[in-house]
Order: structure tokens, then sequence, then C-alpha cells
């Protein structure tokens, strides 16, 4: 059966699709309004790096560990109680896997300067999922193809920015000011928008048992991938700083547009547009891909999930595909781009804080990477970061929050109508 699994370059090649997407070619416009010093907002991407490579390291131990593809499901079901697993595969189906889908296809339409927006982003989702259906060779050629053209993607429009002097006043500044500004809660919210940008650092981890050999492969492909988008956001933020001025990036999504526009001049940043647009079809298929094996692990042991589980002859959970495909276009028909993108970073950091808990139970003879005991400062690092997050997100975003919340109540529903109905079912 190993001609069915996937290698760790292909599970890396996850790993990046899925980190590298809307965020970092949409934040730095939410960031900048409060936030001006160079050293802060780098510093934000910094952070969010160091805290997404911690996760990876956990999540390798869990991977290791559980041995089944579900991820957050998996921990949380076995580690605390079946509800737990329950809400978070919901709010991955309703939210984590399928918004992303959503915010990647917008994204795609918008950098692409398509006049029907919302009509673009629903057929560029249809096509990829259908790529996604047929077995796991030509999913894997698919993603590692796509994949490939974001590293080089990225990896050249680094280097041409820092290459190419600035052609007029921008907005690096390096001055003490940065000591201020870390201690705002400005700073704190705009983590928000930066470990949204660095979700999917744990999707190899959701997949275990479609990789080879994973206790090796497993951390292969959550550590090499995170580190290698850590430095790329670093470098690709202090790019996008030293090409466009402050007043240019406020309150602006299309921020890659605007900086690159001074570098290679209008019809260049058009190909810059392009490439943005081409780049997102990995992510698309990336957290297609993961987000249908959480609700296949799901629907393995509830009731109300269990026509989601089936498979074509190839072993491809199709009908979970084409469920995140559908909520994905209704979250599109429903919501404004922000909006989606708040919510959605709220509800992603209050589950990956819930995922990581789990990890506080690991004894030292389960885990794989590091037996030490100050293993566990790594989630209680993560875990305060996490609140600290969260607790400004809501200050800041209290609708948007509790949209989130709303979602995860939902799902506590569903649970107990599901459960319910299954022991009526056995009776």
């Amino acid at each position: 059966m190993a001609a069915k699994k996937i290698g760790w370059k292909t599970a890396t090649a996850i790993v990046v699709s899925n980190m590298i997407g809307t965020g970092v070619f949409t934040s730095l416009g939410y960031q900048v309004p409060e936030l001006h010093n160079s050293i802060s907002l780098l510093l934000l991407w910094f952070a969010g790096g160091v805290l997404a490579l911690i996760g990876a390291f956990i999540y390798a131990e869990l991977g290791a560990y559980f041995k089944q593809s579900g991820g957050d499901y998996i921990y949380l079901s076995r580690t605390y109680h079946p509800i737990m697993g329950y809400l978070t595969s919901w709010v991955s189906l309703i939210v984590g896997f399928s918004a992303p889908v959503s915010l990647a296809a917008l994204a795609m339409s918008k950098y692409l300067g398509i006049e029907h927006v919302k009509t673009f982003a629903i057929v560029i989702i249809i096509f990829i999922a259908f790529f996604q259906c047929f077995s796991l060779k030509i999913s894997s050629h698919f993603q590692n193809f796509f994949a490939f053209l974001k590293v080089v993607f990225i990896i050249v429009l680094i280097w041409v920015g820092i290459y190419i002097s600035p052609s007029q006043p921008n907005a690096l500044l390096w001055d003490s000011s940065w000591k201020n500004e870390i201690i705002l809660p400005a700073f704190a919210s705009s983590l928000v928008f930066v470990t949204y940008a660095y979700t999917g650092w744990n999707s190899a981890s959701y997949i275990v048992e479609e990789i080879k050999i994973p206790k090796i492969n497993l951390p292969k492909a959550l550590i090499i991938g995170t580190v290698f988008v850590t430095v790329s956001y670093v470098l690709l933020n202090y790019v996008l700083l030293k090409h466009a001025s402050i007043e240019e990036l406020e309150n602006k999504e299309e921020v890659a547009n605007i900086a690159f526009y001074h570098v290679l001049g209008k019809q260049g940043v058009k190909w810059v547009s392009y490439f943005i647009a081409l780049q997102l079809v990995a992510t698309i298929s990336g957290y297609l891909w993961v987000g249908s094996r959480v609700t296949q692990a799901t629907a393995k042991e509830n009731h109300l999930w269990k026509p989601l589980g089936k498979e074509n002859k190839n072993g491809i959970p199709i009908y979970a595909i084409f469920a995140h495909t559908i909520i994905s276009i209704i979250i599109i028909l429903s919501g404004k781009f922000e909006e989606i993108f708040i919510y959605t970073a709220f509800v992603l950091q209050l589950l990956a804080t819930a995922a990581v808990s789990t990890s506080l139970f690991l004894k030292k003879k389960d885990r794989t990477l590091i037996k030490k005991s100050w293993f566990l400062l790594l989630p209680i690092i993560f875990l305060l970061f996490s609140f600290y997050i969260l607790y400004f997100t809501f200050i800041n975003h209290p609708r948007e929050s509790l949209i989130g919340i709303a979602i995860v109540g939902v799902g506590g529903v569903l649970y107990f109508f599901d459960k319910t109905k299954m022991v009526r079912n056995h009776k």
C-alpha cells in the first residue's frame, strides 16, 4: 500500500501551500494604521513564525503518537471527551478549512482584476475540487506542481524586492518607537492577522495515515515547511515596507500590488498579480485536501456525518470534498472579506489552543522528538500567546468573535442531537 502514500516532500508541499495563502499578501494593510515602526511590524511576523514553529513541534509529537488522520479531532476526542473533537470538526467543516478556501478564491479574483469576483471565486473552487476527486497520485502531482510555483514565485519576489532600490519615500522606520508600539493593544490585535497568515503549519498532521513513515516524515514536513514560511514572511514584509509608504498601504488588501507597482511598473505589477493568484491554487487545493480528511475522520465515528465518510475506489473522500466545496461557496455568497477573515482567525486560534493543550498529557516515553521535561514549556508558551491573542481579538472585534463563538455553539447543539439519534438507533 506504500504506493498510495505520500513522502515528506509532498507533505511539506501541503504545509507550505496551506500556510502561504491570502494572509501574507493582505494583512500588512490592516497593521500599519496604528503600527508604523518597521521593527515592531517585522517582529509581529517573526513572533507569528516562532509560535507556528512551536506549534509544529507539538503537532509533530501528537501526530507521531496518535498515528491517525484527523488532527485536532483525534487529539481532543482521545484526550478530553468526544464532544471536543466533534466541535473542532464542526468548526473545521464550517470555518477552519472552508473559509480559507473562500478567502483564497476571493483574493485570487481580486488580484486577477476579475469584474465578477464572487462568480469567478466559485468557479475556481469547483475546478480545483474536481482535481482532488480522482486519486492520491493525481492530487499529489497537482499539489506539488502548484506548490513548486508558489515557492519559486515567493523567492523571486523577495529577491527582486531586496535587490532593487526604492524609487520613492517608503514605510521603513527603524527608530526606538517600536518599544512603545509592542505594548499597544493594536500590536496584539495585529497578531490575529499574522497568526491567520501562518495557519496551516499543522496541516500535514491531519493526513498522517497518508504519509510514509510518519514518525520521521511528519516532523520533517511540519518543521521544514514552517521554517521556510517564517523566513519568507519576514523578508516579504520587509520588501513591502521598502517599496511603499504607510499612507499607500493603510487599510488596503492588495498590498503586494501597491509595493511592486513602484518596483516593476504598471506592466510588471500585472505579472505579480497573476502569480499571486496562481499560487493561491495550491492554497485552495491544500485546504480541500486536508479539510476533507478531518471531516472523513469525524464521519467514521458520528452518525450525522456518516455520508461524508464515503470514498471512491481510490480511497478519496469525495463527499467530504463536495461538502467543503459547497460550504466555501456559501461563505463567499454571505460575507465580506474582512469579516470572514477575522472570525475565521479567531476560531482557528481557539481550536489550535485547545488542541495544543492535549500535548501537556503526553508522557516522556510517548514523545518522539523531545524526551526532556522542558518540552512542556513549548505548549505553555503557545497557550499564553494564544490567550493573549484571543483576549485582544475579542476586545477589538467583539462582533466577529461572537460570530465565531456562535458557530462553535451550533456544533455543541448538533453533538447532542447526533448522540441522541445514535442512542435511539441502537435501541
